[in-house]
């Protein structure tokens, strides 16, 4: 079990941290918290879990008029143009231990979360006071940000600031200015390893258990090294095929965080006006282009690993000659 509201908030008091708290019906976004804590001073924040093709996981948290701009930080963290995306919701339970709707900075006060990069909005230090959950979306808590550089603090972390709105040029010359604030480490889920085959889960993979003032620690993956790719990269030339469904897994990953990104950018209020009831047809068929490549490349990659392994199992089991 990860820390519950009331910890926190005892937490915050042992650190003789000021806040004020303010309970109020379960809420799952800033849009919907206006009707119940639109009054309050302050600066109302949104945080955005979310996690790269590494498996690595990051927590923003900005002010909600701050633009964040996924694109232009994934670039500016050195993982390319489309290297960040929403984490899956399992990972919310397994890494932050909070339910949905409930992502905020405190999470990170987890043992779970310790490889969890966290990103504050630097506009956060102008507000008189912030307004985030207590891990726990039916209430509302204020602080300032150097009360929540306290709390940081006493959890081991360091504050880190960033402009999110900026948008530095990133080339040869002119290197990703946050490159440095990539976790060091893979996160693999534990149900994710449950659903590979045994022979496919990696043998570097360190199972922590641990108890209840602690939490439950996932697992770390070492990167291999560059034996150990060109090693991988033999095997697969021999027919043998020890990451095709992994592989098959990121890219039905891929696709889905695509039809995601498409949903988002096809519904709004201007498509809605545009195109009446209409809407969903057109929605359907930018999907349908959008994504027709990528699936068919899917099903090639799913036809060319049952040849291979079909091919690998009849050389293996050729009947006797008599």
């Amino acid at each position: 079990m990860g820390f519950s509201k009331e910890q926190l908030l005892a937490r915050l008091k042992e650190l003789q941290i000021e806040f004020s708290q303010y309970e109020h019906p379960v809420i799952l976004t800033v849009e919907a918290g206006e009707k119940y804590v639109g009054h309050l001073k302050g600066g109302k924040c949104k945080n955005l879990f979310l996690k790269d093709k590494k498996q690595r996981f990051y927590i923003f948290s900005a002010l909600a008029e701050t633009k964040v701009d996924l694109k232009v930080l994934s670039q500016r963290l050195g993982l390319g143009k489309g290297g960040l995306r929403m984490a899956p919701e399992e990972a919310l339970g397994e890494i932050l231990q909070v339910p949905l709707g409930c992502v905020t900075p405190f999470a990170v006060v987890n043992e779970s979360a310790r490889d969890v990069s966290l990103l504050l909005d630097q506009g956060l230090k102008t507000q008189e006071v912030c307004l985030f959950h207590p891990l726990s979306n039916d209430m509302t808590i204020s602080l300032n940000a150097r009360e929540l550089e306290v709390f940081l603090k006493s959890i081991g972390r360091d504050p880190v600031y960033v402009d999110f709105e900026a948008n530095p040029t990133v080339g040869k010359d002119q290197p990703p200015d946050l490159a440095a604030l990539v976790p060091s480490s893979s996160i693999v889920l534990p149900d994710l390893l449950e659903k590979q085959p045994s022979s496919q889960v990696p043998t570097n993979v360190n199972h922590t258990s641990v108890d209840n003032k602690s939490k439950t620690i996932s697992a770390k993956v070492s990167k291999p090294s560059i034996s150990e790719k060109s090693t991988e990269e033999k095997h697969v030339n021999k027919g043998q095929s020890p990451s095709n469904s992994i592989d098959i897994g990121l890219s039905v990953d891929e696709i889905l965080h695509k039809a995601s990104e498409l949903l988002l950018s096809e519904i709004n209020e201007e498509a809605i006006k545009q195109h009446g009831e209409h809407l969903g047809t057109v929605v359907f068929d930018n999907l349908r282009k959008g994504l027709s490549s990528d699936l068919k490349d899917l099903a090639m990659i799913i036809k060319n690993t049952a040849y291979t392994e079909g091919f690998h199992a009849g050389i293996h089991h050729q009947p006797r000659r008599l």
